[in-house]
């Protein structure tokens, strides 16, 4: 769809530059010096840790990870939804330039390629003779179902462009032959295991207390001062502070077997999340709830207890690995080595969020160490579109009842349910953590409005920033996304088919509008 608020004159041709799609070895090192590779990445998670600051749980195990390692305080994905971020990481590309912003798109008749050049982290590694799987960290199914069917009992990917099955040798590390090092992908649900609705959630805490012998007060949790303290939203919020425990423990296990197994030592250990919390102004939002996420760094050559404080970005685990491999980091990928002698510390981050499901939404950020700017491209819109995944779950639908009968605060009036939405936002967001203050009207910071809006400008045009899709890509998507949810059952007892289709309808009369 066409953006009709500000017209970019995006490049014809911006050029990855591609020096080299052979990765060269260290002639000093054989596969079987170099480390392994482990990446933890948890769904749905903000960085409520207890060493990240949150105090009405106890996570010893990424605790330990950050006492071992490097913990990184100001660490931002690149796109806010699962799977635009890992599009991202999988690649170390901003997902804007490889054109696979849009979540859960090329899946339909119309397919999404990879630039000519680039390639997934995965076949780096397998190239360099690295063994390489995706899972639970646990424990393998059978090789011979996964040889049945290729892909069978991989973790999630969730990739937005064409791949083949065939990067990962496996879905775990045992197969792997003599002194062979493995890249592993350890997939976690995070904060998915506590469901949508309040029935999922007293579920997920039952389950709490049956593991560890009591869940989460709700009235102990702290909302952020834009949700009311409805039962609903605290028995939510405390559900998904249990989730965190269970995703500790799980990560626990994980390090533990590494340590039994003797080859702790010998793995470089990434964690992270891909988004914030799945909220009304997190998951799929450029704010801080969204985009903030825990980023820890353990193994080989890595200082142990240190805290660094500049900005990364996400995609930056792609690099990193890389390097602590002892692999050249290709030359068009856009993560960098962060603990390379050579890094430049980063002087801003970016990020992007596009269409979501069937709603469509156009949204730009700058991040720099003083402030936040965010630019709407579509601010006729609400913050709230209507939208068939978030409007399933129990607090959405609590907040839309309070606001229909006049209940909730100027505050969260304002910021979630106001029907259009500035055009640019500007925060101070180290000091107003939860983006309350939009700066964007003070004389007082015109200069640096001026210079976050142009640099933003600057980054879209060098990135080759993809912007809104096609009225085509759009319709091949939700043929393919609609059948997919009844084929899921989805919808047969919710009457949730009408509703995607009604906010299908929706999008296409705004877009006609110019909206």
């Amino acid at each position: 769809m066409k953006n009709q608020i500000l017209k970019i004159n995006w490049p014809q041709a911006i050029s990855v530059a591609v020096l080299s799609l052979i990765v060269s070895l260290p002639t000093a090192a054989s596969a079987s010096d170099r480390p392994n590779i482990l990446w933890i990445v948890v769904d749905d998670m903000s960085a409520n840790f207890s060493c990240y600051g949150e105090d009405l749980i106890q996570t010893p195990a990424v605790d330990q990870l950050a006492a071992e390692g490097v913990r990184f305080t100001n660490a931002f994905v690149t796109a806010p939804v699962c799977s635009p971020c890992r599009s991202a990481f999988i690649t170390g590309m901003y997902q804007t330039s490889i054109g696979a912003h849009h979540h859960r798109s090329g899946r339909g008749e119309l397919r999404i390629h990879l630039p000519e050049g680039i390639e997934v982290v995965p076949a780096i590694f397998q190239r360099a003779g690295y063994y390489t799987c995706i899972g639970n960290g646990l424990k393998a199914n059978k090789p011979a179902s996964r040889k049945k069917k290729p892909g069978a009992g991989l973790g999630k990917t969730d990739y937005n462009f064409e791949w083949d099955t065939s990067v990962y040798d496996d879905n775990d590390w045992e197969g792997r032959g003599a002194d062979q090092p493995f890249f592993m992908q350890v997939q976690l649900a995070g904060g998915k295991l506590r469901g949508g609705t309040s029935t999922a959630a007293a579920s997920l805490q039952q389950k709490a207390e049956e593991e560890f012998g009591g869940c989460i007060d709700s009235e102990s949790v702290t909302l952020p001062p834009y949700y009311p303290r409805d039962p609903v939203l605290l028995q939510d919020w405390a559900a998904y502070l249990d989730t965190v425990r269970f995703t500790d423990q799980h990560v626990g296990k994980v390090i533990q077997r590494l340590r039994d197994e003797g080859i702790l030592d010998q793995t470089l250990i990434i964690f992270m999340t891909d988004h914030g919390i799945s909220h009304a102004r997190g998951k799929q939002f450029l704010y801080n709830e969204g985009t903030h996420v825990p980023f820890i760094v353990r193994g080989p050559g890595i200082p142990a207890g240190r805290v660094r404080d500049d900005l990364i970005e996400h995609i930056d685990m792609a690099a990193i690995s890389l390097g602590a491999a002892g692999l050249d980091v290709p030359a068009w990928m856009q993560g960098q080595d962060v603990f390379s002698t050579e890094y430049q510390t980063r002087t801003a981050v970016f990020a992007a969020r596009d269409r979501c499901d069937e709603t469509v939404d156009y949204i730009r950020s700058v991040r720099t160490n003083d402030y936040l700017y965010i630019r709407n491209f579509l601010p006729q819109r609400p913050h709230l579109q209507p939208n068939a995944y978030k409007d399933g779950k129990s607090i959405i639908q609590t907040l839309r009842r309070l606001h229909s009968n006049g209940e909730l605060s100027e505050l969260s009036e304002r910021l979630l349910f106001s029907e259009e939405r500035p055009v640019e936002e500007l925060y101070a967001w180290k000091q107003d953590r939860w983006n309350l203050i939009n700066l964007a009207g003070s004389p007082m910071h015109a200069d640096a409005l001026k210079n976050l809006r142009e640099r933003l400008e600057q980054w879209q045009m060098d990135t080759n920033d993809h912007g809104p899709e096609s009225m085509a890509m759009y319709d091949s998507d939700m043929s393919v996304y609609t059948t997919a949810r009844v084929a899921k059952g989805l919808n047969q007892n919710s009457n949730e088919e009408d509703i995607t289709l009604k906010n299908i309808r929706l999008m296409k009369k705004w877009a006609s509008e110019g909206k």
